[in-house]
């Protein structure tokens, strides 16, 4: 019984927390989830039946009267019923995937899938809004995401919420979420893409509506930056403008990810690590520590007061007025 128990804590131990597949809040895991308890319904009385079939076999003496039964038990227990099963589930299947790839929705998302972070960018009443390594969606509306890669193949997945969807290089693939619960909910790749995969995760926060709308009025607008912040001048010195855009700066960096509200989000690293001056100072001057293969290069010169600066400064870049 022990060892039973063992057994079980690991495979339960994905059933609890942010990741909650089974703890749906969203309509899409609603959908995702009933077929699932449908299929390992199935899977037991089949099984059972089976077994137990195995059993009377084994024990019941041969009689050659039962011959002719015995066909029609393979003929229908063999192929007819499991082919009507498995053509209804296919069918059931492929429903939920029309639903869950539609063609529009309230809100539309695009995620590039990066070497390792995400890329986010809301399609905003008053154009593009860009942020990184976490989505923001409203309360009980479908959100249309349009899924791509930038170099390998990732897969975008926030269990609680919905179902996966693979983020394949020069081809756009989309995804429904429909959130019915707020909350702050985990997000994943869920297909080996490389070295830092296990460290390519992002926050999926869904709010009332009114304040999803606020907080993209927000996300939207420039960064307040004041000219002769000693903190964008280390910026600016150590050359961050060429991989990072600020919006309302003169960074436009395309490679990495926006820093225009950096300092709003709870988390850096794409999810791993809470949004704290320690941690920051750390990820600029150890990053390979902290992330192997991440394609941002570390500053481990950079010390002191001229750190103390940047990382004031990167902090103070959050939606306040």
């Amino acid at each position: 019984m022990r060892n039973l128990t063992l057994l079980t804590v690991p495979l339960l131990a994905g059933c609890a927390g942010r990741h909650n597949w089974l703890s749906s809040a969203g309509a899409e895991a609603d959908r995702v989830e009933g077929l699932f308890w449908v299929l390992l319904i199935g899977a037991a009385v089949i099984w059972s039946a089976v077994i137990g079939a195995a059993v009377y076999a084994q024990r019941r003496q041969v009689d050659p009267g039962l011959e002719h039964q015995a066909r029609w038990f393979i003929v229908w227990g063999g192929a007819v019923i499991p082919t009507v099963l498995v053509c209804a589930l296919l069918i059931w299947g492929l429903v939920i995937l029309r639903d869950i790839t539609p063609d529009k929705g309230d809100l539309t998302v695009r995620v590039d899938g990066e070497r390792w972070w995400w890329r986010v960018t809301y399609d905003g009443p008053d154009g593009d809004v860009v942020t990184a390594n976490e989505i923001r969606l409203p309360l009980d509306q479908t959100a249309l995401f349009r899924l791509t890669a930038d170099d390998v193949i990732h897969s975008f997945w926030v269990p609680a919420i919905g179902g996966k969807m693979d983020m394949i290089p020069g081809r756009e693939t989309t995804l429904a979420l429909t959130p019915n619960k707020t909350g702050n909910w985990g997000g994943l790749c869920a297909e080996y893409c490389g070295g830092a995969h296990a460290l390519m995760r992002f926050d999926t926060v869904v709010m009332e509506p009114d304040a999803f709308d606020a907080w993209l009025a927000a996300e939207a607008a420039p960064a307040r930056v004041a000219p002769d912040d000693p903190g964008f001048a280390v910026f600016r010195d150590e050359g961050c403008g060429a991989c990072h855009t600020i919006r309302g700066t003169d960074a436009r960096g395309p490679v990495g990810p926006d820093l225009t509200h950096v300092g709003a989000r709870a988390r850096l690293g794409a999810g791993i690590y809470a949004m704290t001056p320690d941690n920051l100072a750390r990820w600029i001057t150890d990053t390979h520590a902290m992330k192997p293969d991440a394609d941002m290069p570390p500053y481990p010169d950079l010390s002191g007061a001229r750190l103390e600066a940047l990382v004031t400064f990167l902090l103070s870049l959050d939606h306040a007025e």
